[in-house]
């Protein structure tokens, strides 16, 4: 016998050896409202047919931990895989990425023709069928070679690059009834457990819709996302441009040698972008009635805001302009007035934490043509000082502020729209691992938040790792929201960032202890970025946004 300590219940029980986590559940009493759809044993995610052989501490997870909604989704993706190919024989199915709360997913039909709204019902109804059926989800194991001629036998060649570049001994697949899949994470079940999801035509595609986190029993809402998936999709061209759709494409183009030129391609993409806005920016300054003044950059946590904007000034300068800039930051209200969370911790994200209504003063005296002594955030003493920085606003003077809050509308609400150009910057990976297996955007940022924290003395990857969640319920309340009114939008997202990036992570990650809740997520990662061929940084210039993250930028933060 062996003893399960449940976290749910704060109770242990014994258990016969081989014991299954469903077998487990079953014997713990805790209020469920939701499926528990996965389990954290000893801080590691496992599936609930995980069998437990030694004394183990279990917490069991539904949709609303973020763990357990990367099993879930993993699972729709893989259900309607199944009910794709059998629906339409010989169809390639392509998971995309996610936008509009969802997840986009493209179709190539045997006969070449488009996705149809018809199409899309066929397929929702062969998946109501599969889950009415209660087809269960099986897990099996082989030898890497054996792994590479199954899928090379069915003609998934984008999973055989990835595997023959994983460096793996052993992998594991799964099966759905009869069809099989390859997948980086844990599956639920059955496919019972899927109760809760939509399919809806979208852009000649279809979009999969998923529960939402914060009310499982219904799906997140859907919200319009016109100018972000645009984004993905230019992003995704010049992909396929180079025949660089997948993790495996990339991997082999690195063992070839070519990993140099990737990453002056992925320089150019991104100059390239910033050229085009800023000869925008400069188009609408120099026009005689209501020329722009302000440019607003925003982005998430991590997405590169400082350095593009330090990039973009640079190519101002080029097209004549004079920019000057300053950051919401600077205006942040002293630390004892800041809001403060349930939990008594400031919420630095919050809206109140800046001065709004100050900067929105400074803004329009500036634009009034008077000179302004702008603050500058100690955010040692955590106070605003003065320290004799004053801007003034010429003919070809244009201000850039930066910060999260950018682009809210009340942050610069009695400024005319037509004197604003809004940036917003977004770290939207569009390589996916293979065609079933989609990159959280969100895994892009948290590395480079950790890299970056760790390298600054700020934070450990735990520290970071915990405060990570925060953050994002911060950015979808007071970020996300925003991102459609922009201009312009920019990618900061880099062809072969993770790479790059597995060689500073994992040494990082390796230092979270396994003994805390944290390890879950610093395991998961380091799982994840081993997936890539590692790419030293050498050759990443020091104007590279990356810089930011990693170091050796030529600009000063």
């Amino acid at each position: 016998m062996l003893t399960i300590h449940c976290q749910n219940t704060r109770t242990s029980k014994e258990f016969p050896e081989g014991s299954t986590l469903q077998e487990v559940l079953a014997a713990f009493d805790f209020e469920q409202p939701y499926t528990i759809v996965s389990a954290r044993v000893n801080n590691v995610s496992q599936g609930l047919r995980f069998r437990i052989y030694n004394s183990r501490t279990v917490q069991f997870l539904d949709v609303r931990d973020a763990s357990g909604m990367r099993v879930y989704c993993r699972s729709l993706s893989f259900l309607l895989y199944k009910a794709a190919i059998e629906v339409f024989p010989g169809v390639k199915v392509h998971m995309q990425h996610p936008v509009c709360n969802g997840f986009y997913c493209s179709m190539d039909k045997p006969d070449g023709s488009p996705v149809s709204p018809e199409d899309v019902d066929r397929i929702a109804s062969r998946m109501r069928e599969i889950v009415a059926e209660d087809t269960p989800f099986h897990r099996r194991e082989l030898p890497i070679d054996d792994a590479i001629r199954l899928f090379k036998d069915r003609g998934m060649d984008d999973k055989v690059k990835l595997i023959e570049t994983s460096g793996q001994v052993y992998m594991d697949y799964y099966l759905l009834g009869d069809t099989v899949d390859y997948y980086y994470g844990r599956l639920v079940p059955s496919a019972g457990y899927l109760k809760v999801w939509g399919l809806q035509a979208l852009q000649g595609g279809i979009l999969l819709r998923v529960p939402d986190r914060h009310h499982p029993e219904r799906l997140a809402p859907f919200i319009d996302q016109p100018k972000t998936f645009s984004m993905f999709s230019e992003s995704r061209r010049w992909n396929e441009y180079m025949d660089l759709k997948t993790v495996g494409d990339v991997n082999h183009a690195c063992l070839r040698g070519n990993a140099s030129e990737l990453i002056q391609v992925a320089e150019a993409l991104q100059e390239k972008k910033l050229v085009q806005i800023a000869e925008e920016i400069d188009r609408r300054c120099r026009r005689k009635e209501d020329p722009v003044r302000i440019v607003l950059v925003t982005g998430p946590s991590s997405s590169g805001k400082t350095t593009v904007t330090k990039r973009l000034s640079i190519q101002l300068k080029a097209c004549g302009l004079h920019p000057v800039s300053f950051s919401t930051d600077d205006y942040f209200v002293n630390r004892i007035d800041t809001p403060k969370l349930p939990d008594g911790s400031y919420d630095f994200d919050n809206f109140d934490t800046v001065d709004h209504d100050m900067l929105e003063r400074d803004v329009m005296d500036l634009l009034a043509g008077k000179t302004v002594e702008v603050p500058e955030y100690n955010f040692v003493t955590g106070k605003r000082e003065y320290n004799g920085k004053r801007l003034h606003l010429d003919k070809y003077t244009v201000l850039l502020i930066e910060g999260i809050h950018a682009l809210n509308p009340r942050l610069t609400a009695r400024i005319p729209d037509n004197l604003k150009f809004r940036i917003f910057i977004s770290t939207l990976t569009s390589t996916a691992l293979d065609d079933h297996n989609w990159i959280p955007t969100s895994d892009n940022r948290l590395l480079r938040r950790i890299i970056r924290d760790y390298n600054k003395g700020a934070f450990t990857a735990r520290e970071t790792i915990s405060q990570w969640q925060n953050v994002c319920d911060a950015e979808e309340k007071w970020i996300l929201p925003f991102q459609e009114n922009a201009d312009v939008m920019f990618n900061s997202a880099y062809l072969i960032e993770f790479a790059v990036l597995r060689n500073y992570a994992e040494p990082i990650l390796a230092s979270v202890p396994r003994n805390c809740p944290e390890y879950c997520e610093a395991h998961r990662l380091l799982k994840f970025i081993h997936y890539f061929t590692p790419v030293p940084s050498k050759e990443i210039p020091p104007t590279s946004l990356l810089r930011e993250f990693v170091g050796g930028s030529s600009f000063t933060y």
